[in-house]
């Protein structure tokens, strides 16, 4: 009756325990979520004084689908200035959220029963969309030890003939953890001489505790040509609800399938969110997207203190993004489990590690105020200790 492709996906595990953390509050609970992948702050205001300029002048019809020359030109000069990546807008598709760009890249690119490469714990999109688009994940499993991330071995394991692609994610989400420039050139030597992409998501570059970021695409020229470059501004700039997102690729055939496949879909992104969003790549917010990362770090390194004095957790401190990946396989090796009885017994939504492909853990999303994080974790120490 329904066509296997909706009907082999499943819901997003993250939007499914924050919907119901809120219908729990909604009801009266008392309720504290930690689930969520979003900042609890305010857009910056000079993008919102950017859409009300917008709004006033009434810049309120269709665009071209890619994007308003604009807003494709403060991208390519962003990704020049911040990521030392040459792109001409001509090569750059703004899409609805950063999801939708990934959604057109898979689309795009892979056909049936071919192979994408994904790192676990991975976000919990990856897999659907590569299955929704007839392909096969193949999973690299990491450690905590390793940091969470996989080794150029690991990769040159798992090629074959039907690999399409490989998904990078620097700062990762559920973990956190960042590839050094060193680490992406040893993978990057594995995939010479293979026609494999990279599909790189970098939603998280503007959240970073320690180093610098380095975009896979800038390596060297060979990485340029296979990488496609995935971001947008829900995370750095808080502006989940614009739903803005962009990817970069020097493919201008693919670019086109993609511009042709998105025209058919939802057309252009919304007209006053395009106008905002020049002030979100810049420069103009660069101050307030400081003011945040410095007060993520400050959570960071409080509750990643506070986790680790309770007995039967543990957690490395992440390098990027704002989650714990935490592990409480000496409570509960079954994550989902632990997570409904944390929820039901405490009043306190995490998401398990099962749903990113990683059993014995949970993601605590510290983007939320020190005080909610203070008790949120106080519960999580009641918890364990009756457990």
């Amino acid at each position: 009756m329904y066509s296997n492709r909706v009907n082999n996906l499943s819901e997003s595990i993250t939007i499914a325990i924050s919907t119901l953390a809120r219908n729990l509050k909604a009801q009266g609970k008392d309720i504290l979520s930690f689930s969520a992948g979003e900042p609890d702050f305010d857009t910056p205001k000079v993008i919102k004084e950017a859409a009300i300029k917008a709004l006033n002048e009434g810049f309120t019809k269709y665009t071209a689908v890619a994007g308003i020359p604009e807003l494709l030109q403060a991208i390519a000069n962003k990704l020049k200035r911040e990521n030392n990546l040459e792109y001409s807008p001509k090569e750059i598709l703004v899409s609805n959220g950063a999801k939708h760009s990934l959604f057109n890249v898979f689309q795009a690119l892979i056909d049936k029963d071919d192979e994408v490469i994904i790192p676990s714990p991975y976000w919990v999109t990856y897999p659907e969309l590569v299955t929704y688009s007839g392909g096969k994940n193949i999973f690299i499993p990491t450690t905590q030890e390793n940091q969470f991330k996989i080794t150029p071995q690991q990769l040159k394991n798992a090629l074959t003939s039907k690999t399409k692609a490989l998904v990078l994610t620097t700062p990762s989400n559920p973990t956190g953890m960042v590839y050094s420039k060193s680490e992406l050139q040893a993978l990057s030597e594995v995939l010479k001489d293979t026609k494999v992409w990279i599909i790189s998501d970098e939603m998280y570059e503007k959240l970073l505790y320690n180093g610098s970021f380095v975009s896979p695409a800038s390596i060297s020229e060979d990485m340029l040509q296979r990488t496609i470059t995935i971001n947008g501004l829900s995370k750095s700039v808080a502006m989940t609800g614009w739903r803005i997102g962009y990817l970069a690729t020097k493919d201008t055939k693919l670019l086109k399938l993609m511009d042709n496949l998105q025209s058919q879909c939802t057309s252009n992104i919304n007209s006053i969110t395009q106008k905002a969003s020049i002030a979100g790549l810049d420069g103009s917010a660069d101050e307030d997207i400081e003011k945040m990362r410095l007060a993520f770090k400050e959570r960071r390194d409080f509750a990643a203190e506070r986790f680790n004095k309770i007995k039967g957790l543990s957690v490395s401190l992440p390098d990027g993004a704002f989650y714990l990946f935490i592990n409480c396989s000496q409570i509960q090796k079954d994550s989902m489990q632990f997570c409904k009885d944390l929820l039901e017994k405490e009043g306190i939504a995490v998401v398990p590690g099962i749903g990113f492909g990683m059993d014995g853990y949970f993601r605590f999303s510290f983007a939320t105020d020190l005080k909610t994080i203070e008790e949120g974790i106080r519960r999580i120490e009641r918890f364990c200790h009756n457990a």
